[in-house]
This record gives C-alpha cells, sequence and structure tokens, in this order.
C-alpha cells in the first residue's frame, strides 16, 4: 500500500508497474505533451512539466521507495516528518523512521537516475533542528533537461506503448529520433560546452533561482542561417552540403580564431519552407560555450510550380477566345508524369482540376501525396475594335 498514487497516475500506471513500464509511459506522456508538439496548446507544457517530474522520482528505486511510503510531500520538504508523524509511538515504530535524525539520514539523500543517460544527482537537505521542513528542500530538475536525459539513455528508441495500455506510435518515432541526430534539443536541454544548462521555457515554471532552486545559467544562444531548396529537393529529399567558417576559442589562451567546416544537411522528403534544421554546437564558439546553429529553409521560386501545403498547383495560360470555347493542354507534373487536360468552356477564372496523389509527398507519410492543382490565366486582348466590340455585344 502507497501513502499516495499521484505520481502514478499522472504517467497513467498502477503503483506496482515495473520501471520498464515506467519508462514506456513516460515516453507515451512525453510524447503526448511535449511543447514542441503542442505549440497551439498552452496547457500542453503544464502536463509535460507534470509526467517529467513524476518520471524523475519513480524512474529511481530508492526515491520511489521514499515517495511510496511517505509521500511527495515528504521529499520536497527535504526528509521533514509528516505533520502526523509526532503522535506516532517511540522510536521504533514512528511513520518517519528519520525524524531523529532531522529528517533524512545525514540531512541529505543522493543517487543517479536509472535509464536516463547520465547521473543527476539529487540533494534532500534539511534545516538543523530536526522536526521543520528544510529550505532547500528537493529541487525538481527542468522538465527538458529530464527528458533530453531519458532519451540519452536510449529512451527514444525503446518499444512503444506506454504503461497504461497504449499501442504502439508508429510515425511519432520520428519526433523522438530528431532530438538525437543533428537536431538537437529545440527547447535548449542540451548541456552547453561551458559545463552547465541552457535556460528554458520551463525554468519560471520551476521558479528561478532561490529557495532552494537550481540558480538560471545563461542560454548559450542560436546563430541562424537561410537555406535555400528548389521545389525538386523538398520533393525526392537529398543531402546539401554547405560550408561554413565558425570562431573558435582556446580556452588555454583565451584567442580564437577561424575555422572552415563542410556540414552535411539532410533534406527529408516533403520538408516545408520555415523548417529548422539544428546542428548543436556548431556556431561560434566563446568563453561561455558553443552556440547551436540553425539551417531555416527557404523555398526557391518555381518556374511552373508553387506550393500550397502538400499540394503543388500549376496554371495553364488560355486565350478568352479558348476560355470561351474550349481548350485542351498536356501538363507536366513533378515528377515528370504527362497529363491531358481539356475543358470545353466556358471556363471561369476560378476553374480548378485537382488530381490526387500527384503533389509532395507529405512529411510524416513520405508514401503519401497531396494533389496536382491545375488552374487556368486568361489571357485577354489588350485591344478591341469597334466591330469587335458589337460583334461581343451581339454574342452574349
Amino acid at each position: 500500500m502507497v501513502a499516495e498514487s499521484k505520481l502514478y497516475d499522472q504517467l497513467g500506471i498502477k503503483p506496482d508497474a515495473s520501471q520498464d513500464d515506467i519508462k514506456k509511459a513516460y515516453r507515451k506522456a512525453a510524447l503526448k505533451y511535449h511543447p514542441d508538439k503542442n505549440k497551439d496548446k498552452p496547457d500542453a507544457g503544464e502536463k509535460f512539466k507534470e509526467v517529467s517530474q513524476a518520471y524523475e522520482i519513480l524512474s529511481d528505486p530508492e526515491k520511489r521507495q521514499t515517495y511510496d511510503q511517505f509521500g511527495l510531500d515528504f521529499i520536497l520538504r527535504g526528509g521533514a516528518p509528516p505533520p502526523d508523524s509526532a503522535d506516532a509511538g517511540g522510536s521504533g515504530g514512528g511513520a518517519n523512521p528519520f525524524a531523529g535524525f532531522g529528517g533524512m539520514p545525514g540531512g541529505a539523500f543522493s543517487g543517479g537516475m536509472p535509464g536516463g543517460g547520465g547521473t543527476r544527482t539529487f540533494h534532500f537537505s534539511t534545516a538543523p533542528g530536526g522536526s521543520g521542513g528544510g529550505s532547500g528542500g528537493f529541487s525538481f530538475s527542468n522538465p527538458e533537461n529530464i527528458f533530453a536525459d531519458f532519451l540519452r539513455g536510449g529512451g527514444a528508441s525503446m518499444g512503444s506503448g506506454g504503461g497504461g495500455g497504449g499501442g504502439g506510435l508508429g510515425d511519432d518515432d520520428d519526433f523522438f529520433r530528431s532530438f538525437t541526430t543533428g537536431g538537437g534539443f529545440g527547447g535548449g536541454s542540451r548541456p552547453s560546452a561551458g559545463g552547465g544548462r541552457r535556460s528554458s521555457r520551463f525554468d519560471s515554471m520551476n521558479g528561478g533561482g532561490g529557495g532552494g532552486r537550481r540558480a538560471p545559467t545563461p542560454e548559450v544562444t542560436i546563430v541562424e542561417k537561410p537555406l535555400p531548396v528548389t521545389l525538386e529537393e523538398m520533393y525526392k529529399g537529398t543531402t546539401k552540403k554547405m560550408k561554413i567558417k565558425r570562431k573558435t576559442y582556446d580556452a588555454v589562451t583565451g584567442k580564437q580564431s577561424t575555422q572552415d567546416k563542410v556540414l552535411e544537411v539532410p533534406i527529408k522528403q516533403g520538408l516545408k519552407a520555415g523548417s529548422k534544421i539544428k546542428f548543436s554546437n556548431m556556431g561560434d564558439q566563446a568563453e561561455g560555450g558553443t552556440q547551436d546553429l540553425h539551417f531555416v529553409v527557404q523555398e526557391k521560386d518555381h518556374p511552373l510550380f508553387k506550393r500550397d501545403g502538400d499540394d503543388i498547383r500549376h496554371k495553364v495560360e488560355i486565350t478568352l477566345k479558348e476560355a470561351l470555347t474550349g481548350w485542351q493542354r498536356t501538363v507536366t507534373t513533378i515528377d515528370g508524369k504527362q497529363i491531358s487536360v481539356r475543358h470545353g468552356g466556358p471556363t471561369p477564372p476560378t476553374y480548378e482540376d485537382r488530381y490526387p496523389n500527384l503533389g509532395m509527398p507529405k512529411p510524416k507519410k513520405s508514401s503519401e501525396r497531396g494533389d496536382f492543382i491545375i488552374g487556368v490565366n486568361i489571357k485577354f486582348p489588350t485591344s478591341l475594335t469597334p466591330q469587335q466590340k458589337s460583334q461581343i455585344k451581339e454574342i452574349l
């Protein structure tokens, strides 16, 4: 019987869940609520914070045991006795076995996070005197740092399916893989070259500094560079080699120098303008750390086609006579297919003919494509004689 089940409920698992169940449940919940996947849902950030904090406690057997026995408030107070522990009899059978030591043994309890990558140390500190909760109680880590450590520990590639009975994650596995390749850690949770952690969107939620909280560290900056890409490259997918110049910093001499470096930038099928391809620690180096480098995709103008989401639009130029009496054209799609298009007229300026599955590959399912949409651009005569105007009036 556990003291409370709040953290288990947040992950959608039972108190007797295994460590593997906890990891799977966190993986599923982190995918569902991660702010990068819910930019239009501000409440998702708070949910992401809650499930990450639940994972931080439950994924460590020692902290989980303490939570099961005494509850979350006991941990947050730094191991101070629960309010009702004074009524527990004697020194042997009390609800808080550490009461005589001012909370946790020695006033501190530390340990690593299993399955979460590098070791993280937690401190449970208490104030002198033994009975009061110390001002330096347990502080949760930044949610994005918890998520980053989880991925570095193999969380991105572990089997899908949550501890709460969820199924496979399918194409959403790409979201996790994007954090463990050149894409970096979106919100800035990867440790900086200077040894500290970057600040992130969750720092204000965690209370900043003071009161036992971690003091915020300066944010490592991001440098963005435009990456012009043709429509054909975004259709087929390719790898572009980009030569960059970056400043390097020698910590011994304190001097900077310039370095040439060639980066291979992956262009996935269906990539859209505005997408960012991220390289961690590939910008300029300075004494405080190294910049991240983001390439921002810019779509080059195409002479024939215009992209509209996953669709491709193409306009056929016809004369006013053809618009009124009918026309026929052979149109070539982006992948070289020939389409015979005809219309008996009259053809309005808003005319569209849609050909399914001949547009751009969809980013998450490259086997599926958008539509190829053909419209018209009616070319009007620049002038008419009085006789022509009269004849048109009679006809119409």
